[in-house]
């Protein structure tokens, strides 16, 4: 299958996601994950119009970013660590990995040095699983308060990562729990602005996550495969 071919069928499967849930297909954004293929493939995805890419590792995105920076909208959605803050800071608009206050210093620090404002969103751990990054659901609108003075940060919304199933049916809770801390800390109005974004949904389960209410689906392998068939 095609570059082409994969990205037809992943927007028919997100119209389908939308129709059933009663979104808008226009509401629900790509985000191509390129860390796995090369830079000649990420420059055909940046080729097929899908301009947002997502890159885990500034040491593997750093030549690609090079050759191709200008053309897409950069997303780092891996875990970052604060020495890799230098790396990102405009190069990358979104950072969907925010899940401790030293990041978020680092991160203030830095975009205030280049005078940005970077997009965040808090990355928070709905399954509780030992193996992943996150903020426990609880300490996230403590997290919040600490960080409302640090004005080179705007969180726009959460991520999270639900765990790999069989059956994309059994993520729903994890989806749906983001969901519902979205609504409870927009009630408590801690955040200047309402968060509006949920980053979750990836090639594995992403219909249930716009189902759940995702605005940005992180899709790797359903989209870009591995490398195009020629």
């Amino acid at each position: 299958m095609t570059l082409e071919e994969r990205i037809q069928e992943v927007n028919q499967r997100i119209e389908e996601a939308c129709r059933r849930s009663g979104r808008s297909a226009a509401d629900v954004n790509i985000v191509a994950v390129t860390k796995y293929v090369s830079q000649s493939m990420t420059a055909k995805v940046l080729d097929s119009g899908l301009k947002h890419l997502g890159e885990n590792r500034w040491q593997n995105a750093e030549d690609k970013w090079n050759a191709l920076g200008n053309r897409g909208i950069w997303h780092f959605i891996g875990h970052l660590q604060t020495n890799k803050v230098k790396d990102v800071i405009g190069k990358f608009e979104y950072v969907h990995s925010l899940d401790r206050l030293s990041l978020a210093k680092e991160l203030e620090k830095a975009a205030a040095a280049k005078d940005l404002v970077i997009k965040t969103f808090l990355q928070v751990n709905i399954s509780g699983e030992d193996t992943k990054y996150g903020l426990a659901p609880e300490e996230a609108a403590s997290f919040l308060r600490d960080i409302q003075g640090l004005s080179h940060i705007k969180v726009i919304g959460l991520m999270t990562m639900a765990p790999f199933e069989d059956e994309a049916e059994d993520t729903r809770r994890v989806f749906r729990g983001l969901r519902e801390l979205k609504d409870a800390l927009n009630h408590q109005g801690i955040t200047r602005e309402p968060l509006t974004e949920l980053s979750m949904g990836m090639s594995n389960d992403f219909e249930v996550a716009i189902e759940e209410g995702a605005t940005w689906i992180r899709l790797g392998s359903v989209l870009v495969g591995k490398e195009e068939e020629e």
